[in-house]
């Protein structure tokens, strides 16, 4: 018995560790429609932000379509490669309930932005779907 469960547990990690990530479509386009680049926001306040997504879909968290995923917004860090799980974070904003958009606080200083998106279990796509990063400045 203990033999079967730890060769049953070695074949589900070994089949977890070679899954393939998720394919994207290669004309997927990721973009953040608000802020602008270089925008100057006023601290104190909620900053909006808008996601932008053409050629896919967006679903929650644990729906699996092709060409579907949700946003990860990235704050003041740099996009994990394709295939990669996304870390949540103080710099990792999930969106796993299919958010287009939200509000967010940062303090005054310059920060970037990036979105990018997740499969159905928050794992990059291949090849990664991400919007080009974006600064803003908190005054």
């Amino acid at each position: 018995m203990r033999i079967r469960l730890a060769a049953l547990l070695f074949a589900t990690a070994v089949s977890v560790l070679a899954a393939e990530p998720t394919p994207a479509p290669p004309n997927a386009y990721l973009y953040i429609g608000w802020p602008n680049d270089g925008q100057v926001v006023s601290s104190g306040k909620p900053i909006r932000v808008w996601f932008g997504l053409r050629n896919m879909g967006v679903a929650p968290k644990g729906v699996k379509f092709p060409n579907t995923g949700h946003h990860h917004l990235l704050i003041d860090t740099d996009a994990p490669g394709p295939g990669v799980e996304i870390p949540n974070d103080r710099n990792h904003l999930h969106f796993g309930a299919g958010e287009t958009e939200t509000t967010i606080e940062l303090p005054p200083g310059r920060h970037t932005l990036q979105l990018v998106m997740g499969d159905d279990q928050h794992v990059t796509f291949e090849p990664s779907v991400q919007s080009r990063k974006i600064t803003i400045t908190v005054k």
